[in-house]
């Protein structure tokens, strides 16, 4: 396809292409069925930015002088072939679309940028964002949560959503109670964060109380906090004739565990230790986990 640019020229390099190919469509050069180069190859070739000739392209398949086949380059249509205002774009094709109306519109890339993040931000969440600085509680969050939720849950620090705001876009952002205050100016005010509730482990509680003789008793667990919070709630109850042995995982392996009367297992390490009295404690509360099921739309 012979297409040659003037970089001195006062035509923009993205016209130049498009109306090169334009014009070699209408004289039959280039002939219906026929494939465009890619957009790498005719980039290279042309020693142009990509972008340059996707949106030259795009151009083309506004005025539906080429179209997309799914997973092919841009072809030439046959005489009568209307393009389908159905036919899937992808992503790549969308944006650029958009680019292209917003610029034409007189619209900076900037002011683009900024409303597209807005609207971006109020849309409703797809999806859970869990937020922490505490060591190994997002991956426990996330554990649990995506043993009760449709959609997709990832995690970050809250120092990492303080540098990228971004990364609430489409998000319900959870974190545990004492760090909300510390999120929320992260957020949108319309959109705050939901403060998930810890289990009171009740029925573990009275597991302990249940021993007769002195006994043993593990906690292993990803996250500090998770600790921190079983040490609270069975302190009361070891005093003088219970031990309490914790393992911070993956740190601390804490091999075979059978000696123990009960070992207390997180959501993710419960499928890595070996213990014959073993019992999983749930740290979020079914309250919780009800709610955020019901929270957010499949994808």
């Amino acid at each position: 396809m012979d297409v040659q640019i003037s970089r001195e020229s006062g035509v923009p390099i993205r016209l130049q292409v498009g109306r090169q190919i334009a014009l070699l469509i209408a004289a039959g050069k280039l002939k219906p069925g026929e494939s465009l180069p890619s957009t790498r190859a005719l980039a290279k070739r042309l020693k142009i930015h990509c972008n340059t000739v996707s949106q030259a392209y795009q151009d083309l398949a506004a005025y539906h002088l080429v179209e997309r086949h799914r997973g092919s380059r841009m072809v030439v249509p046959f005489p009568g072939k209307r393009f389908s205002a159905n036919a899937r774009m992808d992503l790549d094709d969308v944006i650029n679309a958009a680019i292209q109306l917003a610029q034409d519109q007189g619209y900076t890339l900037r002011q683009l940028r900024q409303r597209v993040q807005e609207r971006l931000l109020a849309q409703p969440p797809d999806h859970l964002l869990v937020v922490s600085n505490e060591t190994g509680l997002p991956e426990l969050v996330r554990a649990e949560l995506e043993q009760e939720v449709a959609c997709p849950v990832v995690t970050c620090s809250m120092s990492d959503l303080s540098a990228n705001p971004a990364l609430a876009i489409g998000a319900l952002v959870v974190g545990p109670p004492g760090d909300i205050q510390t999120i929320a100016p992260l957020l949108p005010k319309d959109r705050p964060p939901y403060p998930v509730t810890f289990n009171t482990a009740d029925e573990h509680v009275a597991r302990v109380r249940k021993l007769k003789e002195p006994s043993a008793i593990a906690v292993v667990s990803v996250s500090e906090l998770f600790l921190q919070t079983a040490r609270g709630l069975l302190a009361p109850l070891l005093g003088r004739r219970h031990t309490l042995r914790e393992y911070f995982f993956p740190s601390e392996k804490p091999g075979n565990l059978n000696a123990f009367s009960i070992v207390f297992c997180d959501s993710v390490t419960r499928h890595s230790v070996k213990a014959r009295n073993l019992v999983h404690y749930q740290l979020l509360s079914p309250e919780s986990l009800a709610h955020l099921a019901h929270a957010v739309r499949p994808q």
